[in-house]
């Protein structure tokens, strides 16, 4: 379903006079083929000494609100909703120039502040909801990670793509020797 701007500023205004609807640019991640192999060799050694609580610890605002929802008095009276702010700014220098792309595209970026903007109202407690908000932005960059970066190929599936190839190029050359032997018998026999 499109949804029509209701602001001039948000819609292109066509020669007809129509407002056409402002459409924003899909999200997306780069693909895999776009990527080089030095920069994926590069991720993979980051994503072995990453450390999320120790390189995320104290990398973004955290503030307080009150929740909505059930939970009386305690809804009303205590702000227990966490919500994590972290500028891309900061984020950018402690991961791969690889994962950028998808950081920008994940469902947490806020373009108006460039940055990830994590929100957490689950539990009653200040702390849990703190630490949801860092278990969600952990989560998010291991699942750009595991999107982006393909695992690496071992030596005994390189021996096996190997093998397949060479079969399957004997199997073509020999298709291609029966076809050309084939359209040979038929040039001699018209010959007599």
């Amino acid at each position: 379903m499109l949804r029509w701007a209701t602001r001039p500023s948000a819609s292109v205004l066509l020669s007809s006079g129509r407002l056409q609807p402002f459409q924003p640019t899909p999200r997306s991640y780069p693909s895999r083929a776009e990527i080089r192999e030095p920069d994926c060799t590069a991720a993979r050694e980051w994503f072995k000494d990453f450390n999320a609580l120790k390189s995320l610890r104290d990398i973004g605002e955290l503030t307080y609100s009150r929740s909505s929802g059930p939970g009386g008095q305690n809804v009303n009276k205590v702000n227990s909703k966490a919500q994590l702010r972290v500028p891309i700014s900061r984020l950018f220098p402690l991961i791969p120039p690889v994962l950028h792309e998808g950081i920008l595209a994940s469902r947490y970026y806020a373009q108006s502040s460039s940055s990830l903007v994590i929100q957490a109202d689950d539990s009653r407690k200040q702390q849990a909801n703190k630490e949801t908000c860092v278990r969600k932005l952990v989560q998010e960059i291991v699942d750009i990670y595991n999107r982006t970066i393909p695992g690496e190929t071992s030596a005994d599936q390189k021996d096996k793509v190997k093998r397949l190839q060479t079969a399957e190029n004997e199997s073509r050359l020999k298709r291609k020797k029966l076809h050309s032997s084939k359209k040979q018998s038929r040039s001699k026999s018209n010959m007599d």
